[in-house]
């Protein structure tokens, strides 16, 4: 399935358009779950509070592939719209080429240095061995789970979104079989989550290389001789800084939340918080897939200078985000208590605190993915200083004031609610930046 840059997109050609990319984030995410399923019901509570605690500083890292991946869409989607194909082949390349180095430049202290992460995350005791066991594993792998991070931005771009959804499926059940395989048959238990998972990265972050190398590649991008050019990766860098910042952002409030947990409920609390995680996945994997699509075909009418495209472009997502953030709180609702008890139902206080905590913490994705798109529209605009500014503010001053400020209110479910605060101050910026560069840009 190809999906042309051209031309109008209405709300039917929108969601048609998402759908690829949508399902490829979601099928990431349950992969991810899966790992979560396994890893409590069969390995223990403990070891699954030592992956949830560990995994924030590998996917921290992992975040600068995800930067140069989206700013590097936006990039190569802006010079195909201004007609510069040969131009957009060589930029896609070099990104390629130096994601891939740096990949495995980082993959080194990660391994080495895991056991005084753990600690400085708050682990103690047999958590600081499990999480090393988890951790180590994974910087073993860290080079395909970084190339299939960058990769992912750019199904949309070469027009192959069908591509990139199939490519997500082929992972997911490969991680799901050697799970089952590594823990039910083997029993190597938190190791052989971590080995599941790296070796379904392999798949997804070495195939697309070989693809867009190779001479049956139909796409419109493809991997050719190139030099490194400081001046496009600057620019990739600082178009997908939103993005870096963002999923930066991310992992540190999930330290923060982790930390006070850990000093208000102990290892139930970081239980507890990370099947809010695992079900939000679920539903930011949705967003995703949808920013994903939206993003190339901002850069593409951008570099066009269509305004007109680029306004219905934003009044369609928003409408589209707005609407299904309120079906995802009914939903999530509806979830709260099987979702609790799919993952922790072996210990009934611990799903019960589960429960009560999503039930608090889940109205706020009825803003959360209108209030994401912020970034994606002004990464689209190549304006990765202003794509940051919001999604810094969202996560990192917004939700990580709110964890240290509200329990001093409302104590434990204070830091449930941090979430929905973040979201209402979050919406008040996003509409202040849209009207405030509105002239700008001419949406």
């Amino acid at each position: 399935m190809e999906i042309s840059l051209e031309g109008h997109f209405g709300y039917r050609r929108l969601l048609r358009s998402a759908v690829p990319g949508v399902l490829m984030m979601v099928v990431t995410s349950i992969y991810n779950i899966v790992d979560g399923l396994f890893v409590s019901n069969l390995v223990g509570t403990t070891a699954f509070a030592a992956l949830n605690l560990i995994w924030p500083a590998i996917a921290l890292v992992g975040a600068l592939g995800l930067m140069v991946g989206t700013g590097g869409s936006a990039l190569v989607s802006k010079v195909k719209g201004e007609g510069g194909q040969e131009r957009a082949d060589r930029i896609f390349s070099m990104l390629i080429f130096f994601t891939l180095g740096m990949s495995v430049v980082l993959a080194v202290p990660l391994f080495l240095y895991m056991e005084q992460i753990a600690i400085l995350l708050g682990a103690e005791g047999d958590l600081v061995r499990q999480c090393v066991v988890y951790g180590r594993i994974c910087a073993a792998g860290f080079p395909a789970f970084m190339m299939q991070m960058t990769f992912q931005p750019y199904f949309m771009a070469a027009e192959k979104p069908r591509l990139g959804t199939h490519l997500s499926v082929i992972c997911g059940l490969a991680n799901i079989v050697l799970d089952a395989l590594f823990i039910v048959v083997f029993h190597w238990g938190l190791a052989g989550a971590a080995a599941a998972s790296m070796l379904a990265c392999c798949i997804g972050g070495f195939f697309p290389i070989a693809y867009f190398a190779s001479r049956r590649n139909n796409s419109s991008l493809h991997i050719v001789a190139a030099r490194i050019e400081k001046e496009p990766v600057i620019k990739a860098s600082t178009n997908g800084l939103s993005e870096f910042v963002g999923s930066i952002a991310f992992n540190i409030l999930t330290i923060c939340y982790n930390l006070q947990l850990m000093r208000f409920l102990g290892e139930n609390g970081v239980a507890a918080y990370s099947v809010i995680l695992y079900v939000g996945y679920i539903f930011f994997a949705v967003n995703s897939g949808f920013n994903l699509t939206v993003l190339p075909l901002v850069g593409y009418n951008y570099g066009a200078d269509n305004k007109a495209e680029l306004h219905s472009l934003l009044t369609h997502s928003a409408r589209i985000l707005l609407v299904f953030g309120a079906l995802i709180v009914v939903l999530a609702e509806l979830l709260a208590r099987p979702a609790s008890a799919l993952f922790v139902g072996y210990d009934e206080g611990l799903r019960a605190l589960t429960e009560h905590a999503m039930r608090l913490n889940l109205p706020c994705y009825l803003l959360a993915g209108a209030n994401f798109f912020t970034s994606t529209w002004f990464t689209g605009l190549n304006n990765g200083v202003v794509s940051a500014v919001s999604s810094f503010s969202r996560s990192l001053i917004f939700e990580i004031g709110s964890v240290f400020l509200l329990p001093l209110v409302f104590g434990i479910d204070g830091i449930w609610l941090a979430a929905d605060s973040t979201e209402i101050l979050s919406s008040a910026l996003s509409v202040g930046l849209y009207l405030g560069l509105r002239r700008r840009y001419g949406y």
